[in-house]
């Protein structure tokens, strides 16, 4: 079973929506296209994990695929990022394309959920979602999301398409690795970890094995 991993840049207050440029996402009335912008250095460009596509298949957004199509095949063939998106197999979740110009593409045909849980089903190299907020919406409720690469940039949105919107399915995470750029931008990497326990700061009443252990304690001292 190969592992899908879902990777996004976030505003501190969890807006995914067109990080890249003022025209890559503006519905809703979205204003602050290209947010990620300022906040890019050489410590970000070194630690490209996760958004490259390297070593992996890409499972993408209509949306994501057509501003990634307008884009990577134009770039320069020495670029190492164009480079690896244009080589990477690309599926592609839409219910409106019947037709993908960008080499090595293909239609995710029918319920995408199942579409999605039969290719990581099968053997190859494991499966990267990136950006395709809607797509991660509908996987991660289906629990078919195995790791979460998420890069929180500082910086405060107030309104936009979040990664995890109202109605997300409830659920645990545990952090396996972070680091910060020299701007701000805290680069984590998290996986599943089970169902969210709740708990108390509340003092709890103690137990009857409790309360002998003190009395003798209380003995002993006195």
């Amino acid at each position: 079973m190969r592992k899908l991993i879902a990777s996004t840049m976030v505003s501190l207050d969890g807006v995914m929506q067109a990080p890249g440029g003022p025209d890559e996402d503006p519905t809703g009335g979205f204003a602050f296209g290209g947010w990620s912008f300022n906040f890019w250095g050489d410590d970000t460009d070194l630690d490209m994990k996760g958004l490259d596509g390297k070593d992996r298949e890409l499972v993408l957004g209509r949306r994501t695929y057509e501003i990634f199509e307008a884009y990577w095949p134009y770039q320069a063939a020495d670029d190492p990022i164009a480079k690896t998106l244009n080589a990477a197999r690309k599926h592609v979740a839409s219910r409106t394309l019947d037709k993908l110009n960008w080499n090595n593409s293909t239609l995710l045909r029918g319920d995408v959920v199942a579409a999605v849980a039969a290719l990581k089903s099968e053997a190859g190299q494991d499966l990267q979602i990136i950006g395709s907020g809607n797509l991660i919406q509908t996987l991660q409720a289906a629990s078919l999301i195995d790791e979460y690469n998420v890069w929180t940039f500082p910086v405060v949105l107030g309104h936009g398409k979040r990664l995890f919107e109202a109605g997300a399915k409830a659920g645990a995470l545990r952090l396996v690795a972070s680091q910060a750029s020299a701007t701000g931008v805290v680069m984590s990497t998290y996986v599943p970890a089970g169902e969210v326990a709740p708990g108390s700061f509340a003092q709890a009443e103690p137990s009857a094995k409790e309360v002998e252990r003190r009395a003798k304690l209380a003995r002993e001292v006195g």
